[in-house]
């Protein structure tokens, strides 16, 4: 058996600074594991990582493998799928040359890469902790309906990678359910819900202003097209609330074409995270569409933000889904189907103060507790930097 080089490599393509949610709270957890063990990240570059590293005195101790992004958010998909396949043939190199005795690995990207891991684990006799913040390929298979033995293909290599990881960890208990049921993995698994971006910076204004925000990715799973259009009806209708948008994604340009059309729209295109937190802290509510089928697979990354800014939250999506039943069960705001004329209903009801505000949670205490940087990073360790020993 060769001699392990790495006590922990840490892979996620998406990373500080761009991604500053999972991002940042890797980067802190392999800050912290540095302290005793030796660490490297796995990545892909969008901004020269390494100048980023220094300009802020981040990242000591941590041997970073950085890998040139040749795709953004806004890519199409075979563009994608080309970046990954680049991305998976990265990380077999450096795990050959790096040699970690424990790794983490999450679905960014999804399936390949997880699977890489997986047969590096077993050839090497390494551990590896698995993240499934989606499951794929069903959340794929929601955007583009893949070929039956592909999709076949893929979801058993998924299922194989699952059962021979040492710890699975997911962001909701439904999708803990769909892995067990799809796997028949017996491997342990947490869940661990994704931290909120910052906002120790934001300025919280006592007089919020009647309207919406959305921060995050327009893609293809928002419902961004519904959104528009139920948009366009309500201020053709005389309504009078208005609409920020910050973030990029395939649908950048249809929001943009939206704001110019109504002086109540406002995008603002990609924004650092502060200015993120800052649009969700300045509205009364903060919008949050998904497609219905993928909320078995896949979570908002967004509504941990959202808890934090204090906004109530309009989810637009079916009544039993995941996202709808935290929404309402946790009394953060209201669910509407996805219909436009409901939408707009919604928006009417809401602009006319027709809505009972006793019915939500304006403090939010015990969610955020379970939200923090802090406890993400804690609970990565305690999953992480046990078993592994240093030779």
């Amino acid at each position: 058996m060769l001699r392990f080089k790495a006590d922990i490599v840490i892979i996620n393509r998406s990373f500080w600074p761009i991604y500053p949610v999972i991002g940042e709270a890797l980067l802190q957890f392999a800050e912290k594991a540095a302290n005793e063990r030796r660490v490297g990240v796995i990545l892909q570059d969008h901004v020269g990582i390494r100048e980023k590293l220094h300009e802020a005195q981040r990242g000591s101790g941590v041997d970073f493998f950085p890998c040139k992004a040749l795709t953004t958010s806004s890519s199409g998909i075979f563009l994608r799928m080309v970046d990954a396949v680049f991305f998976m043939l990265w990380v077999m190199g450096v795990l050959l040359w790096q040699r970690p005795r424990k790794v983490y690995v999450s679905t960014d990207p999804p399936i390949l890469v997880p699977f890489i891991v997986m047969l590096y684990a077993q050839l090497f006799g390494a551990r590896f902790v698995y993240h499934l913040q989606d499951i794929h390929p069903e959340a794929a298979n929601v955007v583009i309906k893949l070929n039956t033995l592909l999709y076949s293909a893929l979801r058993n290599l998924d299922c194989v990678t699952m059962r021979r990881a040492d710890q699975l960890i997911t962001i909701t208990e439904e999708m803990a359910e769909e892995i067990r049921w799809r796997s028949g993995t017996q491997s342990a698994l947490k869940v661990l819900a994704n931290p909120a971006v910052s906002f120790d910076a934001v300025d919280f204004s006592d007089q919020r202003k009647p309207g919406f925000s959305f921060c995050g990715n327009a893609g293809r799973l928002q419902r961004i097209p519904l959104v528009i259009a139920s948009i366009s009806k309500y201020l053709d209708e005389g309504g009078t609330l208005e609409f920020a948008f910050a973030g990029a994604g395939v649908f950048s340009n249809e929001l943009k074409a939206l704001s110019e059309r109504y002086s109540e729209v406002t995008y603002l295109g990609h924004v650092t995270p502060l200015e993120a937190a800052q649009v969700n802290a300045v509205y009364e509510w903060a919008l949050l569409p998904i497609e219905d089928e993928v909320t078995r697979f896949a979570f908002p990354s967004k509504t941990s933000s959202y808890v934090f800014s204090g906004a109530k939250i309009l989810a637009i999506c079916g009544q039993k889904s995941s996202v709808a039943k935290w929404v309402t069960d946790k009394r953060l705001g209201v669910c509407v189907e996805p219909d436009v004329d409901e939408i707009v209903s919604m928006y009417q009801s809401i602009e006319n103060s027709q809505l009972d505000e006793t019915d939500f949670d304006m403090e939010r205490s015990e969610l955020k507790n379970t939200l923090g940087f802090d406890v993400f990073v804690e609970q990565l360790c305690s999953l992480m930097l046990t078993e592994v020993v240093i030779e």
